[in-house]
């Protein structure tokens, strides 16, 4: 056609249009995915009211934490945020009273990096808490490429991912059992299929990549949560663990430059909202339909299937015991 009229399309017009539209054809593929991820997302319907409940979630300054927070705050539970900055804490603490209108919002100090803190935080809530009725292990970090080492001389994202919650349960395992039906809830990750957990180096430091240390401690969540679920059959404290999903959340915030330019493109486009990431959570939290669930592991508030390797009972026996004698504990402190 473009002959007849005494014009032939040039090589530059004809790559222009070709790459206008292969332009127009992945932006089209990546919004319909982004759709398709965003209508598949798992959400939580229960209307289950939380009047009279004590819930302690770590981590809830921020991202999913603090959305999970201000759910159950919504449904009437009193919520206890451990939390490591209490500054920020107190803020989003203001936050969810005002929006939720639940007064019963404590913020308390919690550094699950820091075995003394653990257990100052522990003795505390002992002491002042008659109950827990659920106890929502949220707190996670990611160290990218920054390797660093705790102040109990244990790799920092293993001690605050794994050793921490796994010292914490311990601490309150008795307020809990006195509560039941009580319920543990351990936010665990998909990317523990990245990763295999070294027997012989469950105190990594300097061993691995930081990155890659964060989905080794997602698989130790795996694992001290599958035995623990074992441990607690039969005392009412039932222990789901769960993929949120990946997340557009503060948890990203340490990948480096220039890796955090596409890092921010992709979790800007494609990752679920912190909200959407909370639903597992307080559906685990709250829901009736999984009140007498024990050991399973969740996605998108349905139950998942795990991999042959982390369905290895005799390894998880085996962490559990070396990760009591990391995490400290002693014969004093209370038993699982």
């Amino acid at each position: 056609m473009g002959f007849i009229f005494g014009w032939l399309p040039t090589e530059h017009y004809v790559r222009d249009i070709f790459l206008l539209t292969l332009s127009a054809a992945i932006a089209a593929t990546l919004m319909s995915i982004r759709f398709y991820l965003r209508i598949t997302a798992g959400r939580c319907f229960t209307e289950t009211k939380m009047e009279g409940k004590t819930v302690i979630i770590t981590g809830a300054n921020s991202g999913i934490g603090k959305e999970t927070a201000k759910d159950l705050a919504g449904r009437g539970a009193r919520v206890i945020m451990a939390c490591r900055n209490l500054e920020t804490a107190n803020a989003v603490k203001d936050e969810i009273v005002k929006e939720t209108n639940n007064s019963k919002i404590l913020v308390k100090k919690l550094d699950l990096g820091s075995q003394k803190s653990v257990r100052e935080f522990a003795a505390d809530i002992v002491k002042t808490e008659p109950k827990i009725d659920v106890l929502i292990h949220n707190a996670g970090m990611a160290l990218a490429f920054r390797g660093q080492t705790s102040e109990d001389g244990v790799e920092l994202t293993m001690a605050t991912n794994h050793y921490g919650p796994f010292l914490l349960t311990h601490l309150l395992i008795d307020v809990l059992k006195k509560s039941a039906p009580a319920r543990i809830v351990i936010v665990a990750s998909e990317l523990y299929r990245l990763s295999s957990v070294n027997l012989n180096k469950l105190n990594p430091v300097g061993s691995f990549p930081a990155a890659y240390l964060y989905y080794v401690s997602k698989f130790a969540n795996i694992y001290f949560a599958r035995e623990l679920a074992k441990r607690l059959e039969g005392t009412r404290v039932t222990v789901n663990f769960l993929h949120p999903g990946m997340i557009d959340s503060g948890i990203w915030r340490n990948v480096p430059f220039p890796l955090n330019l596409p890092m921010m493109a992709i979790t800007k486009g494609f990752f679920k909202t912190t909200k959407a990431g909370a639903q597992t959570t307080i559906y685990l939290a709250t829901s009736d339909e999984v009140a007498n669930v024990n050991g399973k592991y969740y996605m998108d508030c349905k139950e998942a299937t795990l991999n042959a390797a982390a369905l290895d009972e005799e390894k998880g026996r085996k962490i559990w015991e070396e990760s009591l004698k990391i995490a400290k504990l002693t014969p004093q402190d209370p038993q699982i």
